[in-house]
């Protein structure tokens, strides 16, 4: 019976990441009907609601709603996510207020209700079994097909490069988020899984991934090179020499990026005229500092709850280096822009869910060290140098809150809170023995109310496209700050 469920949960998940991440990665092949950015974003929005849904009819038939574990699990999830809403009722008279929030609630319940429910269910390593391999895979496809673009570039006499690869994205900064994702989760393709033998597979994977590194050091990302190191010093401190076997095939997959980049941005355009344009490494802050320090005194305007809800965007400047700067769709560091909106409550309570998660991973990490299970050891350590390394990366470019990085930081997040819940959580252990009929009720009625909510935020979902594209002309005709990407690419336009 468990086996069978097994299957069905982790088909699920695992189907639903399949086009997520194509639609990530091959935008640019797609015949998408709003582009790229905005499809991804409507995307993160049904599929957050359809994982939250379907893990709710999961647990009906299967384990106990009406039960304490239940409600104890999930009780800092529920609190982070109702703070980002009941934070912003002050704030209903503003338009499209609760867009953002509502994004962000669905989010973290989609994360926690997904890996709960994988644990529950026995499939937590299935799963991070066929994610690796979609991610390496999918990676490996994307790196080869840059080939082609870096070769029809270099014929045509290009030499900036960076003008079509990383190619698909309308920001630099939105791939190299989703290489901080996945570059620490691709070692583990030929560590674990179905595919750890298989030659073709290996020699597949070490070229996608060298791509991929290649392409970072093209691109000169310097969150996503500060977040991966941070991963890696973490792994290695909390599993030592446990997470030996990741490491060396991180490095070989690094080295394989600098034997490509060594090729094809050295040798190759050393016979070209002109050579090939690299970006320079900054060595400053980019201009990020007065961003942090504004929005840490929007922080203390309101404290602390905050300015509202996409604030930054709309609110007048507090500091005269930031009035006086460049401006962007958000602070570069995604937890003072947090603080800043919805102010230091939410903090509070998203600490909630971190000391949940440190306290069921060393819960977990001790069970792995006793049982000696190497394969789900390798897992754990990989999905731990992949979630740090995002987190951090996110406090210095808030590149989180992108469409792009949200879908693969949404599965990947799965995979990560049901591979630290420890083994005691399973189904077996939380199975009800409540009357079947009593759950459907409970099922059916959680189910409604999630329903109507979740269609009250799409609709507002919607109308906010509709207003923003029909604001674009008048934008581009009497403003002059350019782009200021959030929920949606082109920002939050003024309305008459």
């Amino acid at each position: 019976m468990y086996k069978e469920v097994d299957s069905a949960w982790v088909l699920v998940i695992v189907g639903t990441a399949l086009p997520a991440l194509v639609l990530v990665l091959f935008s640019d092949f797609l015949n998408t009907p709003f582009g790229g950015y905005a499809d991804q974003r409507l995307a993160l929005s049904f599929i957050s609601g359809f994982l939250i849904l379907a893990s709710i009819g999961a647990q009906a038939r299967h384990s106990p709603l009406s039960r304490g574990v239940s409600a104890k699990a999930f009780f800092p999830t529920l609190v982070l996510c109702l703070t980002f809403l009941l934070l912003s009722l002050s704030f209903q008279g503003q338009r499209y207020v609760w867009v953002e929030p509502g994004m962000y609630a669905f989010f973290f319940l989609a994360t926690v209700a997904g890996g709960r429910w994988l644990v529950w269910s026995g499939g937590a390593a299935a799963f991070g079994f066929w994610l690796i391999v979609l991610v390496a895979a999918l990676c490996a496809l994307y790196g080869l097909a840059s080939v082609n673009v870096y070769l029809f570039a270099t014929f045509d006499g290009v030499t900036k490069l960076i003008d079509f690869i990383p190619w698909g994205f309308v920001n630099i900064r939105y791939w190299s988020h989703i290489a901080t994702w996945c570059l620490p989760l691709i070692p583990l393709a030929v560590l674990v899984g179905p595919f750890k033998d298989v030659r073709l597979w290996r020699g597949v994977v070490l070229l996608g991934a060298g791509m991929w590194w290649w392409i970072l050091f093209l691109t000169t990302g310097r969150g996503s090179a500060l977040g991966i190191a941070f991963g890696v010093v973490l792994v290695l401190l909390l599993f030592g020499r446990k997470a030996f076997p990741w490491l060396k095939v991180f490095l070989q997959y690094l080295f394989a990026g600098i034997v490509i980049w060594l090729l094809l941005s050295v040798a190759i355009p050393s016979f070209m005229e002109g050579g090939v344009q690299v970006r320079s490494i900054k060595t400053d802050s980019s201009g990020r500092i007065p961003l942090f320090v504004e929005a840490w005194k929007m922080s203390l305007q309101n404290f602390p709850f905050g300015m509202g809800p996409q604030s930054w965007l709309t609110h007048e400047p507090i500091t005269e280096a930031y009035a006086t700067g460049k401006k962007f769709g958000h602070p570069h560091n995604m937890y003072l822009m947090w603080a800043a909106e919805y102010g230091w409550l939410l903090i509070a309570a998203m600490g909630l869910v971190v000391v949940q998660a440190i306290r069921n991973f060393w819960r977990r990490r001790a069970e792995l060290f006793e049982s000696g299970d190497s394969n789900q050891l390798l897992l754990l350590a990989g999905f731990t140098a992949s979630v740090s390394a995002a987190l951090f990366h996110a406090g210095v470019s808030a590149v989180f809150m992108a469409p792009g990085s949200m879908l693969v930081g949404l599965f990947v997040l799965i995979g990560f809170w049901a591979l630290i819940l420890p083994a005691g959580d399973s189904l077996q252990e939380a199975r009800s023995t409540a009357n079947p009929r009593r759950r459907m009720i409970v099922a059916g009625l959680l189910s409604a109310a999630f329903l109507i909510l979740w269609a009250l935020w799409m609709n507002e979902v919607w109308q906010y496209y509709q207003d923003m594209r029909a604001d674009e002309a008048y934008y581009y005709e009497h403003e002059s700050e350019g782009t200021l990407p959030r929920f949606w690419f082109h920002g939050n336009y003024p309305r008459d």
